[in-house]
């Protein structure tokens, strides 16, 4: 069976806002900050693992320079910065798949970088989130083989 992944098809929402206009290239990428579960050896070589209930997580965007999201996510930046009002909801679906990932309190970390150039340049945001929820799956049936 044939699986297929279009990256049209990853969708990302922002604060009620559809992000377009990403970058070429890695354009998002989602990461927890810590593993779940940390192991340690004694010194007799017994293990333990510890469970960690840190679900703390980044969310990492590059768009292209033009991309109307920018002015969406500086404006939730300045608001944080402002009065502590840049707090939204954030989420990432591969819509020919099964991954999916969510966070009901996420916030940016710093506004991006500007960098010009005689081309047009990209701008990465960081977002960050003390809870994100994860599933990584695989992408559905294209056709059958």
């Amino acid at each position: 069976m044939l699986r297929e992944y279009n990256p049209k098809e990853v969708s990302m929402i922002v604060a009620g806002n559809i992000v377009t206009g990403y970058a070429d290239g890695t354009y998002l990428s989602v990461e927890r900050n810590n593993p779940s579960f940390n192991l340690q050896i004694g010194s007799d070589g017994e293990a333990v693992r510890a469970k960690s209930n840190d679900k703390s997580g980044r969310i990492t965007i590059t768009l292209q320079s033009g991309s109307p999201m920018n002015d969406i996510l500086s404006g939730l930046w300045k608001a944080d910065e402002l009065n502590s009002g840049g707090v939204f909801t954030v989420l990432v679906k591969d819509n020919n798949g099964a991954s999916l990932h969510s966070a009901e309190t996420a916030w940016i970390v710093q506004v991006a970088n500007a960098e010009y150039t005689r081309e047009a340049s990209s701008r990465e945001w960081i977002i960050e989130t003390d809870n994100l929820e994860s599933l990584v799956g695989g992408n559905f049936a294209a056709s059958a083989g």
